[in-house]
């Protein structure tokens, strides 16, 4: 009798289906209601990210600690959730009328509460995307945490290491640390994490603060304790779900809130009916290409191709892009604070406002047509399609149901590269939806050849928009790259715009079928190479050319 054959899984196989697990998992977890990250409950979730090994997470498997990984997700979760054994993520229920002062991650835009010393409350207004960034890196932290706990724990757990008994005192009693003692704890926290003295101490200085210098042994001292309390005393952590957001989540809630303000906008000021070119990028590039030059003609003088915006990137020069923003708002630029809790801030801008003549903008395309540019800044995962899809319905005031004269999308933003490094651009001529079989083919108005000059590589093919950027491995990323999609990139938002697109295109009839699409990228990070992921840090200054870059096309082909 024939032996069946073994089919062996290749380990990108191994990783969609572990990214598939993971999601899965969370969706199920989100219904319920509630969970445990390190009991039961959790257990589908560290699996999975431990069979998956992201590239963003180092060592997660191993058993020293992920600096970097834990750089990175410590910068995009609140100030403190470290210390707390609940936490609740809701929508948003009005904590901010509360006397809670409201903790915003550096790294992410997201209103989080402390409500005492054990419950840290995040409020949800992005969608799914960001539960599942929000879970993932919780369980990462979790896991860590227990890392922590089986180096310092001794005797069966009936005591402590020495080294953890000086962190403790230290972190306790809040003692005030000598240079000389501070080295002393350095190399004991080099013991518990399994790290060397440079790693450690490099760690201890990125977190450092003027505020809080020690905070980095106050990070570990409490991941650590939680861990040994759920060890010792069973105080498991926990994680639960408001109603409000289980009932909330998918119903285009705070998007519509956000598209009706902005339509107000250019119904108020009588721009409604004109032609309309949205351009999702960031609060700045749009702004400064367009007004930098005639707002600061001296430093324009001195300052030729993108270093003025070089100079304008700078965080000391406040007085600068203070004089910009006042200019742009006496010559068409209305700003747009958002108050719907989706956390984009939106620029309208009249172009009948702009001396053109004084920029190097030529009204070829836009002759006559006075279009009005929408800048929104950045969506997050599925966001993406919520408020697209939100934008580009009818306005209907009690009179009359107004369909925008929408000419062009333009995207624009930062996105992994499989090829090349940071600040290299990539066009995509398609999206992919990791996880499902939805593939979005477009004509991209930009092309390869456009980019091309500013001193930057410039790819283009297919980009793949990722669950979560935070869950990519080589082995999964590699076969994208080098199997017959020929992907250039990843990202999270590109197919949920496309998708929002075409279907107010060329399904609902919400805006022209011949809407024109622009999609540009810099690269942020390369999750191929080692130490050039996103834990490994910013694009810094080079960021600033390829933004620039896109920026210009981008308007040259509306004006």
């Amino acid at each position: 009798m024939s032996r069946p054959i073994q089919k062996e899984r290749t380990r990108a196989q191994e990783s969609t289906n572990a990214i598939e697990k993971l999601y899965i998992s969370m969706r199920h977890l989100f219904t319920r209601g509630f969970y445990k990250p390190m009991g039961v409950s959790g257990e589908t979730l560290r699996k999975s990210l431990l069979l998956l090994r992201p590239e963003i997470y180092g060592s997660i498997a191993e058993n020293k600690t992920e600096l970097n990984g834990l750089t990175y997700v410590i910068e995009r979760l609140p100030e403190g959730i470290e210390e707390c054994q609940f936490i609740t993520l809701t929508a948003d229920e009005g904590y901010r009328n509360a006397n809670f002062t409201p903790i915003i991650p550096p790294k992410r835009r997201r209103n989080c509460y402390r409500i005492d010393k054990d419950q840290m409350i995040i409020e949800i207004t992005r969608g799914r995307s960001e539960i599942y960034d929000i879970l993932t890196h919780l369980t990462f932290l979790f896991i860590e945490s227990h890392k922590i706990k089986d180096r310092v724990l001794i005797n069966d757990g009936k005591d402590t290491t020495r080294e953890w008994k000086n962190l403790e005192e230290t972190v306790i009693y809040n003692k005030k640390l000598t240079d000389n003692e501070r080295d002393v704890l350095v190399v004991h926290l080099g013991s518990i994490l399994g790290r060397t003295y440079d790693e450690v101490y490099h760690s201890y200085n990125t977190f450092s603060t003027q505020k809080n210098p020690d905070r980095f042994f106050h990070l570990i001292y409490w991941l650590g304790k939680l861990a040994i309390n759920e060890e010792i005393e069973d105080k498991k952590r926990s994680i639960n779900f408001s109603s409000v957001l289980i009932d909330d989540i998918g119903r285009h809630f705070y998007g519509e809130i956000w598209a009706n303000d902005i339509k107000k906008v250019l119904y108020d000021n009588d721009l409604i009916n004109r032609p309309i070119h949205i351009i999702s990028a960031n609060m700045h590039s749009v702004m400064n290409t367009i007004y930098a030059k005639n707002a600061l003609p001296n430093e324009a003088g001195k300052n030729g191709g993108f270093k003025l915006f070089e100079l304008l990137s700078n965080p000391n020069s406040e007085s600068l892009q203070g004089a910009v923003k006042k200019h742009a708002s006496e010559n068409g630029l209305v700003y747009i604070k958002d108050r719907s809790g989706t956390n984009i801030n939106v620029q309208v801008i009249d172009t009948d406002k702009i001396d053109l003549d004084k920029t190097e903008f030529k009204k070829v395309n836009s002759s006559d047509k006075k279009p009005v540019i929408i800048v929104m800044d950045y969506a997050f995962g599925e966001q993406a399609y919520e408020t697209m899809d939100e934008l580009l319905k009818p306005y209907k005031t009690d009179d009359e149901t107004i369909h925008l004269n929408v000419e062009s999308v333009s995207i624009m933003g930062k996105a992994g590269i499989l090829e090349g490094g940071k600040g290299d651009i990539m066009i995509p001529t398609s999206h992919i939806f990791e996880g499902t079989a939805d593939n979005y083919p477009f004509k991209n108005e930009l092309s390869k050849q456009d980019l091309e000059g500013f001193g930057v590589r410039v790819f283009d093919g297919a980009m793949v928009t990722v669950l979560g950027t935070s869950l990519q491995n080589k082995d999964l990323l590699k076969f994208f790259h080098d199997s017959t999609w020929n992907v250039i990139g990843l990202e999270m938002e590109g197919a949920h715009y496309q998708k929002a697109i075409q279907s107010a295109s060329r399904i609902r009839g919400n805006i022209n079928e011949n809407v024109k699409v622009r999609y540009a990228y810099y690269a942020s990070d390369n999750p191929l190479e080692t130490g050039a992921t996103l834990a490994s840090g910013g694009l810094g200054m080079s960021g600033v050319t390829p933004t620039y870059a896109i920026t210009q096309k981008i308007l040259e082909q509306i004006f």
